[in-house]
C-alpha cells in the first residue's frame, strides 16, 4: 500500500474519531493502534503498553504540573485582585494610559501562569470592568486583551514549552531562557500599537487620573513585589544554572503556598481547589502526550516521518519558504486543535525534517509558540476568543476583527525572530557561557 493511501486512512480516522466528540488522548491512542495493527507486524498492545508508560514517566515531565499547581495557588490570591491597582498608576504617563495594564498585566501573569487562557481569563477579570467604567473604548480593550493574553504561552513559565521540549526532546530550561527575549519584544510592539494608536485618537483617551508622588506608586505597587521577587527567583535559579526546571518548580510551589499563606488567602477549600484544579489540567495534558507518543512510534513503524521529510525536501523549499509554509500549516491547525494538542500531533513527524533544513530546535520552539499564540485569537478554535466571548458576551467575529491587529503584530515578530535569529538564540547561548 502507498505511502499517500496510508497517510490519508490515518488523517481520515484521525479527524472521524476527533470529530465523534472523543478525548484528544484517546483518539491519538486509538489512530496509533489502528496503524500499528494494520499496517504493521508488531503487537499494537505490548507497544502501547511501553510507549505509553515511558512518555509518562519521565523526569523532565515532572516540571509540568508543578508549574501548573503554582499557577493555580496564585490564581487564588489577591494577585488578581490587586494588580490593576498597582499597575495603573505607573500608566498613567504613557499615551493610550490604562490599556498598557492588559500587556504589562498579562506579562506578568504569563510568569506565574503558562497559560494563554487562564492569563487572558485572570487579566480580563481585574481590566475588562473597570476600563469600560472609566470609557476607554471597548474594541481596544478587548483586542488589546486578545493579544496579550498569548503571552501566557512565550513568557515561561510555558506549559506549552514544556510539552515542546518533551515531545522534541529539547532542553526545557534552554526553552524558557530562549522565550525570555521574544516575550518581551512581543509585549514591546503591543504596548508601542497602544501608543501609536492613541496619538493618532487622542479624543478616545479619557484623562489621566490625579498624579501620584513615586512612593505612592510603590505604596499602591506593594502586593505585586513578593510575587514578583517569586518569578525571578524561579526564573532566575533556571536562567543561573543554579536549578533545573522540575526544581525551580518546586521552589515556586513552596514559594507560591508561603505567599498566598502571608496574604491570608490559603485554607483548606483552597488549597484543595488549587491541587484538584493542577491535577484535572495535567492529567488531560499527559493523556494526550501518552497519546501523540504512542502515535509517533506507529508512524516511525510505518516510515512516515521519512517520507514526509524525503517529500518536503524534493519540493526544493528555502529555509524562509519551510518556515513559511510550516507557519501555515500551523496556523491552520489550530483553527481546529488547541495549541497543545498542534505541538503533540506534528513533532514527531516534523522535527526530522526541520532538523534537515539546519534549522535550531530551541529556536523552532520559540517559532512553534509564536504561530499557536496567532492560532489561539484565530477563528474557529481561538481559545482566547472563546474566553472572551464568555467574559463580555460579544460575538465571536467582533472579538476576531478587533484581535486582528495583534494577530498582525504576532506575525511581525515571528519575521523579526526569522531575520535577527539572535533574539531568541542570544541569551541561551550567553548562559552556556
Amino acid at each position: 500500500m502507498n505511502d499517500l493511501l496510508v497517510t490519508g486512512i490515518l488523517v481520515g480516522a484521525l479527524f472521524l474519531i476527533l470529530g465523534s466528540g472523543v478525548w484528544i488522548g484517546l483518539t491519538l491512542s486509538g489512530v496509533a493502534w489502528i496503524c500499528i495493527q494494520v499496517f504493521s507486524a508488531r503487537s499494537a498492545g505490548d507497544a502501547m503498553a511501553i510507549t505509553i508508560w515511558g512518555s509518562s514517566s519521565g523526569w523532565t515531565l515532572t516540571a509540568l504540573p508543578l508549574f501548573i499547581w503554582m499557577g493555580e495557588i496564585l490564581f487564588r490570591t489577591r494577585l488578581s485582585q490587586d494588580m490593576f491597582k498597582g499597575l495603573a498608576p505607573w500608566m498613567q504617563a504613557l499615551p493610550g494610559r490604562l490599556l498598557h495594564t492588559n500587556v504589562v498585566g498579562c506579562a506578568i501573569f504569563a510568569a506565574v501562569s503558562g497559560s494563554s487562557a487562564a492569563t487572558c481569563a485572570t487579566i480580563g477579570k481585574m481590566t475588562l470592568p473597570e476600563l469600560q467604567r472609566r470609557g476607554y473604548p471597548e474594541h481596544m480593550t478587548i483586542g488589546t486583551l486578545a493579544g496579550a493574553g498569548t503571552l501566557g504561552l512565550l513568557i515561561p513559565p510555558s506549559i506549552i514549552m514544556i510539552v515542546y521540549g518533551v515531545a522534541a526532546d529539547v532542553s526545557i530550561s534552554d526553552l524558557f531562557i530562549a522565550g525570555v527575549m521574544p516575550g518581551i519584544l512581543l509585549a514591546t510592539l503591543f504596548s508601542i500599537y497602544i501608543m501609536l494608536w492613541a496619538l493618532r485618537h487622542p479624543d478616545q483617551v479619557p484623562p489621566r487620573d490625579a498624579p501620584m508622588s513615586f512612593m505612592q506608586k510603590i505604596k499602591a505597587s506593594a502586593s505585586l513585589i513578593p510575587v514578583i521577587l517569586l518569578i525571578v527567583t524561579v526564573l532566575g535559579s533556571i536562567y543561573a544554572g543554579i536549578a533545573t526546571a522540575t526544581e525551580a518548580a518546586g521552589v515556586g510551589v513552596v514559594g507560591a503556598l508561603v505567599l498566598s499563606s502571608l496574604q491570608g488567602a490559603m485554607n483548606w477549600p483552597t488549597f484543595r481547589a488549587s491541587l484538584m484544579g493542577a491535577t484535572r489540567l495535567y492529567c488531560m495534558i499527559a493523556m494526550i502526550l501518552a497519546g501523540a507518543a504512542f502515535l509517533t512510534l506507529a508512524m516511525g513503524y510505518i516510515g512516515l516521518p521519512r517520507h514526509l521529510a524525503e517529500w518536503i525536501g524534493g519540493l526544493g523549499l528555502s529555509q524562509f519558504g519551510l518556515v513559511m509554509a510550516l507557519m501555515v500549516f500551523f496556523i491552520i491547525l489550530g483553527c481546529f486543535l488547541d495549541g497543545i494538542s498542534v505541538v503533540v500531533l506534528t513533532m514527531g513527524v516534523l522535527m526530522p525534517t526541520v532538523l534537515t533544513a539546519g534549522i535550531d530546535p530551541v529556536w523552532f520552539g520559540i517559532f512553534v509558540v509564536l504561530v499557536v499564540e496567532m492560532a489561539q485569537i484565530t477563528p474557529p478554535v481561538g481559545f482566547n476568543l472563546f474566553v472572551l466571548q464568555g467574559m463580555t458576551g460579544k460575538e465571536l467575529p467582533f472579538i476576531a476583527r478587533v484581535a486582528t491587529p495583534m494577530f498582525l503584530l504576532i506575525l511581525g515578530a515571528i519575521l523579526l525572530i526569522y531575520f535577527v535569529p539572535e533574539i531568541v538564540t542570544w541569551l541561551p547561548r550567553q548562559m552556556k557561557n
